[in-house]
């Protein structure tokens, strides 16, 4: 049910690709990194700091943001998340954390691949 412009989009990392997976198997419609928020600027108004959530679910007016990282890395994540509240009150997003998309993927019957994105340390 993709609503991007090309029959399957580039995605930036495999979770990405699984996720795309079970909102079409569910007939979700979605917009892959459809829209760049600009969070912060320069002194000469020049974009420094951007935001391009992951997903964009028009028939529920939210955006999607995946993250694998480690926990402790998810807080650049939350910044730009708390950001975007301040700057654009009125958009919906909601961040799925690395256990998220392993519960998600269990329950959808995806358990082979739901271990693989536990990741390393070193993500």
């Amino acid at each position: 049910m993709s609503e991007t412009q090309s029959p399957q989009p580039e995605f930036a990392h495999p979770m990405e690709e699984e996720f795309a997976r079970i909102l079409d198997y569910y007939g979700i419609r979605w917009q892959y990194e459809p829209t760049t928020f600009p969070l912060e600027w320069d002194e000469d108004g020049r974009v420094t700091v951007a935001f391009s959530p992951d997903f964009y679910l028009p028939d529920e007016d939210r955006y999607v943001e995946l993250t694998t990282l480690r926990p402790k890395l998810v807080t650049i994540k939350n910044r730009k998340i708390r950001r975007m509240h301040e700057l654009y009150p009125q958009v919906n997003i909601t961040l799925l954390k690395r256990n998220d998309l392993r519960d998600m993927m269990i329950k959808y019957g995806m358990d082979e691949h739901a271990a693989d994105i536990m990741g390393t340390e070193a993500q």
